[in-house]
């Protein structure tokens, strides 16, 4: 499988068709294959998409028991708090539709971010069956990501030396670069890239000059998000520059 060098822009509408059509390609993904795996990310992106999987339309598409539910990042805080991305994606859809068991949280409880990050990469690599990713055996199916404000995507921030580690699966991050301000753990780059698929949600006229910078090619984290696979943006108009609509 060939590294994708130029990303693909899809626009639809509105978030609602954004949910729409990340679902659909979701449901693509997971399809076939004994055993499928999907990275989630946070933000509010993805929240009407993860609402939409629980819906009885969608639900019965999706082949629960073989599908494993992975997260690209989270805030170092309980899954019960507010600023869990997978306690909100488990509220949102997993806890409803998928098997305990293949629900992978990052352990957000151990004792400090650097330690979760270790668990979580051990984690991983188990699933994966070996510590060296292969570009022809991808570790996902399908990665969600987003874009934040400043031009991160999961918790990889401007200028942080996480952008360019490659060789730990996920490290801890002791300060977010942008509110709130919590420590983080986030998968890296090579592993992140490691999809048969990496599908960035981007909606909102809030997001439309950053989105367009990222686009135009400026070093911002988001720019630097490779994939194995296929590389999407599925951007809603309000965000989408003029040049892509």
């Amino acid at each position: 499988m060939t590294s994708t060098l130029s990303p693909h822009i899809i626009t639809v509408a509105d978030p609602a068709a954004l949910a729409e059509a990340a679902a659909q390609r979701l449901v693509h993904r997971v399809a076939r294959g004994d055993r499928a795996a999907v990275c989630l990310t946070g933000g509010s992106s993805p929240q009407r998409l993860y609402r939409l999987l629980a819906t009885a339309q969608w639900r019965g598409k999706i082949p629960w028991p073989r599908v494993h539910w992975f997260m690209g990042d989270d805030r170092f805080v309980p899954q019960s708090d507010p600023l869990s991305n997978m306690g909100a994606a488990r509220h949102a859809f997993l806890d409803q539709t998928a098997p305990p068991q293949n629900i992978h949280p990052i352990a957000t409880d151990a004792g400090d971010p650097d330690e979760a990050a270790r668990l979580y990469a051990d984690e991983l690599r188990k699933f994966y069956g070996s510590d060296r990713l292969d570009p022809a055996r991808p570790l996902f199916d399908l990665v969600l990501m987003g874009l934040g404000g400043d031009g991160h995507t999961a918790s990889l921030f401007p200028h942080a030396p996480a952008l360019d580690e490659q060789e730990r699966w996920a490290v801890g991050v002791a300060k977010a670069g942008m509110e709130p301000y919590v420590p983080r753990v986030t998968l890296t780059f090579p592993v992140l890239g490691s999809t048969r698929e990496m599908l960035f949600l981007v909606d909102g006229a809030d997001k439309r000059a950053i989105l367009s910078r990222v686009l135009s090619g400026e070093d911002f984290p988001a720019r630097r998000a490779h994939s194995d696979g296929e590389l999407i943006w599925l951007v809603d108009r309000a965000a989408a520059p003029e040049a892509t609509r």
